[in-house]
């Protein structure tokens, strides 16, 4: 049977899942590099319900691309040594930068600030601000997240927080602050490697999508404490849920939350103080979370994030084809 398709043939590395599962939700066919061993250069699918239109393809492979979207540095090189084209040449290529400068916050020369012939798409306007980009092209993309549905109970008068490797990330993550929030009520943490933390807080662990997101809504009021992460899809996930949410104000959390959404704020008395008042009012909670939740949807829609996606990658194609 011939093979169909939809689209372009999109070349993308599963770098990031979450954004990812966003990404192969539009319109194209998307070829994720897959090895036999896994890794960092070729996840494949790793066990995700992605879209039949999303083909994973072995590294090395003889195959038709129309344009890459690029994450790495490493994949210039990568994907010259295996198709033979050079991004952004022979090539139509665009590249993703998922993080903030990660040395120094203003003076972080971007590693593609010397070139303009493959643009930079930042997740946010933050990265795009903070991140020398010399002179090449770039432009925003925010983030899109697949709506979980309003799951909200807040039955359980418990704090919530979603963070991968929180030992390990420490202090990017405000791992550190937890502890006091621990004061005002019981801590969640729900993600991987959650079970090297101790008391004061519950490490929950790293539990399947669709239960993390259940058990996640059941806690009275969700807190993001991240101190210098690009904007943390965690976060935008509880507001969907219906969750009230209390964030630092760091990056982009200020743009992302609204003043009727939750509690946003640099000093970590008020945030406490924030979390207290959701715990111990849930009609308060109940009405938060609805308002973070109609916020998210405007803002971080699955619909408008692939409509801008399709628009970039078929006016790169066009252009550079």
């Amino acid at each position: 049977m011939a093979e169909t398709r939809t689209g372009l043939r999109v070349l993308s590395w599963h770098v990031h899942g979450s954004w990812t599962t966003s990404f192969v939700r539009g319109p194209h066919t998307y070829l994720v590099p897959r090895l036999r061993g896994g890794g960092p250069w070729g996840l494949g699918r790793a066990g995700r319900d992605w879209p039949p239109n999303v083909r994973e393809v072995a590294l090395g492979e003889p195959l038709e691309v129309d344009v890459a979207v690029l994450q790495r540095p490493e994949e210039f090189a990568l994907v010259e040594g295996w198709l033979g084209r050079r991004p952004g040449i022979d090539l139509p290529a665009v590249y993703v930068e998922h993080n903030t400068p990660r040395e120094h916050a203003v003076t972080s020369r971007h590693p593609l600030a010397g070139q303009d012939a493959v643009p930079v798409v930042h997740v946010t306007h933050f990265n795009d601000l903070m991140w020398d980009n010399g002179d090449c092209p770039t432009q925003v993309i925010p983030h899109g997240v697949v709506d979980p549905g309003y799951r909200y109970t807040g039955m359980l008068s418990r704090t919530a927080v979603m963070i991968n490797e929180p030992v390990r990330r420490g202090r990017i993550t405000g791992t550190d602050l937890l502890p006091a929030f621990a004061e005002d009520g019981p801590v969640d943490v729900f993600g991987i490697g959650t079970d090297a933390l101790g008391a004061p807080l519950t490490g929950v662990g790293d539990l399947a999508t669709a239960d993390l997101h259940t058990e996640v809504a059941r806690r009275r009021v969700y807190l993001h404490t991240a101190r210098w992460t690009s904007l943390g899809l965690s976060l935008i996930e509880a507001m969907l849920l219906g969750m009230p949410v209390v964030s630092l104000g760091t990056t982009e959390a200020f743009r992302a939350v609204p003043p009727e959404a939750g509690v946003v704020d640099t000093d970590v008395g008020r945030l406490r103080e924030g979390v207290r008042a959701f715990l111990n009012d849930p009609d308060l909670a109940r009405v938060t979370g609805k308002a973070a939740r109609e916020s998210a949807l405007a803002d971080f829609g699955i619909e408008k994030f692939l409509r801008a996606w399709d628009r970039l990658l078929t006016e790169t194609f066009e252009r550079t084809r």
